[in-house]
C-alpha cells in the first residue's frame, strides 16, 4: 500500500526552494503550504503566489494542502473577515493545484464549548458554503483551545454542518495535548467516516511536549495500522513542531524535520505502508 508523503514546508525553512530540497531528500514529493518567505498563505499577493507556484512546479513538488489560519481566531471575531480570508485562500489553493484547505473551529476563550456551539456552527456553515461554491475541501484540524478539540466535538461539527466540503484532518498530538489520553481508542471509530487527511506528530501525556511519531502517547501506529487496514489512500503530512510551536504554527529546522520523517517511516515500515 502506497501513501503520499507530504510535510509543512515552513517547518524546514522560510525559503520554499530549501523547503522543497529537504522534503525531496526525505522522500516527500508533496508539500503542505502554510507560509513562504515568512509570509502566511493568507497574505501572499498575486506576484508572490505566482513565484511560489513556479518554484514548486519547476521542481515537480505537488501541493497536498494549503494550511490556512482560517478559524484560528476568537469566536467573537467578525465572521465576514474569515469568509473573506477563505475566499482568498481558495484562490491560493486553486493556483497551487490542490482542493484541500486546512481550517479550525474558532478559539473559545474563557467560554465553555456549549456556550459557543451555536456561534461556531453558524460560522463553520458559512465557511463550508464558500468551499462548496469555490470547489475546495475544508480539512478541520483538531487544535488546542478551539471548539473542535476533542473527537466528540469534531464529530459534532462535521455532522451538524453536514457539508460534503467539510472533512477531518486527524492530529494525534493535538488530541493528547487537550487530555485525550488514548486518541485512537477514543476517537478513531467516531471520525473515520470523515477522516480525509493525516497530520503526523505525537505528544507525551505527561507534559504535552511534541515528539516524533511513535515516541509519544498519541497511538499513532494504531491509527496508521487501522487506516492501512481499511484502504486509506490519502495524504500524510509531517508537522513535527520539534523546535518551536506557537499559535499560528511551528518550526523544526532541517535536522529535526529529518528525524521526524525517519521516525514516521520506521513506523509505516512496521505496518507495511510505503511512503511515496
Amino acid at each position: 500500500m502506497n501513501w503520499r508523503l507530504s510535510g509543512f514546508g515552513d517547518e524546514v525553512d522560510p525559503d520554499p526552494v530549501v523547503q522543497v530540497a529537504v522534503l525531496q531528500a526525505l522522500g516527500a514529493r508533496c508539500i503542505e503550504v502554510r507560509s513562504a518567505w515568512g509570509v502566511n498563505v493568507a497574505d501572499l499577493d498575486d506576484a508572490r503566489l505566482a513565484e511560489l507556484s513556479r518554484v514548486l512546479r519547476e521542481r515537480g513538488q505537488e501541493v497536498s494542502a494549503v494550511a490556512s489560519p482560517v478559524g484560528k481566531v476568537p469566536v467573537e471575531a467578525d465572521p465576514d473577515d474569515e469568509v473573506g480570508r477563505l475566499r482568498r485562500i481558495a484562490h491560493v489553493a486553486t493556483t497551487l493545484g490542490t482542493p484541500y484547505v486546512r481550517i479550525f473551529s474558532f478559539f473559545t476563550g474563557d467560554r465553555k464549548p456549549d456556550e459557543v456551539r451555536d456561534d461556531v456552527l453558524l460560522r463553520m456553515a458559512r465557511l463550508a458554503a464558500v468551499a462548496e461554491d469555490t470547489g475546495i475541501v475544508l480539512l478541520h484540524e483538531n487544535e488546542k483551545g478551539i471548539y473542535g478539540d476533542t473527537p466528540q466535538r469534531v464529530l459534532d461539527l462535521v455532522e451538524s454542518v453536514a457539508s460534503p466540503a467539510l472533512k477531518v484532518a486527524w492530529d494525534s498530538a493535538n488530541f493528547v495535548q487537550v487530555g485525550v489520553e488514548r486518541p485512537h481508542d477514543e476517537g478513531f471509530a467516531l471520525l473515520r467516516p470523515h477522516l480525509e487527511y493525516l497530520q503526523v506528530k505525537d505528544a507525551l501525556t505527561a507534559d504535552g511536549s511534541v515528539v516524533p511519531a511513535g515516541e509519544g502517547d498519541g497511538q499513532v501506529e494504531a491509527t496508521v495500522a487501522a487506516l492501512a487496514a481499511d484502504g486509506f489512500t490519502g495524504f500524510v503530512s509531517l508537522e513535527p513542531h520539534l523546535a518551536d510551536a506557537h499559535e499560528l504554527g511551528g518550526f523544526s529546522g532541517p535536522e529535526a524535520f529529518g528525524r521526524a520523517a525517519r521516525a514516521f517511516r520506521r513506523l509505516t515500515d512496521r505496518v507495511g505502508v510505503t511512503l511515496v
